[in-house]
């Protein structure tokens, strides 16, 4: 029921709109407001603050549906949980009571700073820095590929409090954009998702109270790697959406479109890549749906699941929407086809919260 319900608000509401918002490469202002009267712009939101309370693998299904027709679009519920997430799990009562219930009722997106220009990789060399001052933290630094920095009313913002401790003198902060200090730069040109706006945030004495900081200090970056354990399930199922969505309309084309006297998916050579596609997208939907229960469940090794899950999926979405275009010929390869958006859009999922390579470290680590 709940995929029914987002697949028919998605092609109704969403898609519509989605070569437009490629083209002009600007925020998709109606698949946000379809999905807050929808009350799908943040399912993950506990119901105790306010939310729909959508356990991991609803939360899944949603951004699945979503990516199926437009890639940008589904960065609002995924980026609202990443940037959420690290509140839910370590944040106080508090704090989470006052962000939200705004982020559940869409008063205000939420966006996750990890990455800086010296540390994307990396990330426990940061180089932001947080001083405690009386009640308060000052903020100094550069955070780099935000996520709809400049849309999202909240940031959490992993920031250095103890230089000489690495990873483990980090700390998260919940930062608001209208706190002073805090601005944009102008939004990256990118090869996909251009809907999604990703820009720096610079934080210049940014003050802020003390009980904004996310956890106890130095427990900043243990909270975002875990966040990440939860929130790679996210991006799996966006490229799980983005593969299909190529799938099922490569499906359509080649029934239609005739050479030699009959439509080309009569063609072995053409069925067989249409298998292909069709068995590694139901492949990454299993690993993606069972990572998903696990990050539900709070499994020992949701860790490696999570990699796997991502890793595996956005390679088949590279995969599949290359080979789409590759069914549609030169058609696939015109703006006039979504098939060269899917496959612009496939390709950040093999880079963002942590590239395919750094996946397999994970997965090595971790083996179950």
């Amino acid at each position: 029921m709940l995929r029914d319900a987002v697949r028919a608000l998605a092609e109704a509401k969403i898609a519509p709109f989605a070569a437009a918002v490629d083209e002009e490469a600007r925020f998709p202002q109606e698949a946000l407001d379809a999905l807050t009267a929808n009350d799908l712009h943040a399912v993950h939101v506990p119901e105790a603050y306010g939310g729909a309370g959508a356990d991991a693998l609803a939360t899944v299904i949603v951004i699945e549906e979503v990516a199926r027709v437009c890639a940008s679009s589904s960065l609002i519920p995924a980026v609202n949980k990443l940037g959420s997430l690290p509140v839910i799990l370590s944040g106080s009562e508090e704090l989470k009571k006052k962000y939200m219930a705004p982020l559940a009722k869409g008063d205000g997106m939420f966006s996750y700073c990890l990455s800086e220009p010296d540390a994307g990789s990396d990330a426990a060399g940061m180089k932001t820095k947080a001083v405690r001052d009386g009640d308060f933290w000052v903020l100094n630094g550069v955070k780099r590929w935000i996520t709809n920095a400049g849309v999202s009313e909240y940031y959490t913002v992993m920031a250095v409090t103890d230089p000489e401790k690495r990873s483990k003198g980090i700390s998260a902060f919940v930062v608001e954009k209208g706190d002073e200090g805090v601005s944009f730069g102008a939004p990256e040109k990118k090869l996909g998702i251009k809907g999604s706006p990703t820009r720096e945030v610079y934080l210049d004495n940014v003050r802020i109270p003390a009980d904004r900081m996310i956890g106890a200090e130095g427990t900043g970056f243990a909270t975002a790697m875990k966040t990440l354990d939860h929130t790679r399930i996210t991006i799996a199922a966006q490229a799980l959406g983005i593969a299909q969505g190529a799938l099922d309309y490569a499906k359509g084309y080649v029934q239609e479109r005739k050479q030699f006297g009959k439509p080309i998916g009569d063609f072995q050579g053409v069925q067989f890549m249409l298998a292909d596609m069709a068995m590694k997208v139901e492949a990454a939907r299993q690993l993606t749906y069972a990572a998903a229960a696990k990050s539900e469940r709070g499994d020992a090794d949701l860790t490696f699941q999570g990699a796997a899950a991502k890793c595996f999926a956005s390679d088949v979405a590279m995969e599949v929407t290359t080979d789409a275009v590759q069914l549609l010929g030169g058609y696939g390869y015109t703006r006039d086809y979504p098939v060269e958006r899917m496959m612009r859009d496939a390709k950040i999922t093999q880079i963002y919260e942590g590239t395919n390579q750094v996946q397999r470290i994970v997965m090595a680590r971790n083996l179950p």
